[in-house]
């Protein structure tokens, strides 16, 4: 009983490993776009084979422990949330890259405007991401409400920016390419604070045994 208790401890360390390089693979993807770095970039596009490894290595380590251990109720509902989790992380690594992508193409071209609602947007999903792991570790299924409560303002910064875009097209067609490879940037922003949506779902899965995907709970209306 021991062993396995170090077992899942160990599951544990190597997610929380995956989702510390996914908010590091977001915080440079938007510090390169500010910045205009192309190194950044392209260092965060070649990183991505480090948190598609840990995905596998999560899913490879899952599927041991339940052939093995047979676990049941509260540890059998862990692992088949950290195998979701993993997925929902994996996919966090590549919105990371697809930024990066579109920021390559961006810096070929003069600069549109100067950034100030992403990096808000970003702002709020790495903390969601940091805060969601939290939660994951912590079986804190409270900060699991809060992460996703934030998703609105998310929602709402990628729906303003992409107003605000569109002024610009319509005004100046030689924008529009330029205007659309930002929006996006927005979009996948968007995408990443879903997923941390779903794993604080997951989170609250794990502790209380209960799915609220498509359900409004209470605190979410206060």
């Amino acid at each position: 009983m021991l062993f396995f208790q170090e077992e899942l401890d160990n599951l544990k360390v190597t997610i929380l490993k995956m989702g510390s390089l996914v908010e590091e693979a977001i915080g440079q993807a938007i510090q390169a776009l500010v910045e205009r770095n192309s190194q950044l970039a392209r260092r965060v596009i070649d990183n991505d084979t480090r948190i598609n490894a840990l995905d596998v290595e999560v899913d490879e380590e899952c599927i041991r422990l339940i052939a093995l251990r047979q676990p049941t109720a509260r540890d059998l509902r862990f692992i088949t949330t950290a195998m979701k989790i993993t997925t929902d992380l994996e996919r966090m690594g590549d919105y990371a890259v697809d930024i990066s992508e579109r920021t390559l193409e961006l810096n070929e071209e003069p600069q549109l405007k100067p950034y100030i609602d992403i990096p808000k947007m970003a702002e709020i999903t790495q903390g969601m991401v940091r805060d969601v792991l939290q939660a994951f570790l912590e079986r804190n299924t409270s900060l699991a409400y809060e992460v996703i409560n934030r998703d609105d303002a998310v929602d709402e910064l990628n729906a303003q920016i992409f107003h605000e875009l569109l002024f610009f097209m319509i005004k100046d067609s030689s924008t529009i390419s330029r205007a659309v490879k930002v929006s996006s940037i927005s979009k996948y922003l968007e995408r990443i604070a879903d997923h941390a949506t779903n794993i604080a779902e997951m989170v609250v899965y794990m502790d209380e045994g209960k799915m609220i995907r498509h359900i409004r709970h209470p605190e979410e209306s206060s």
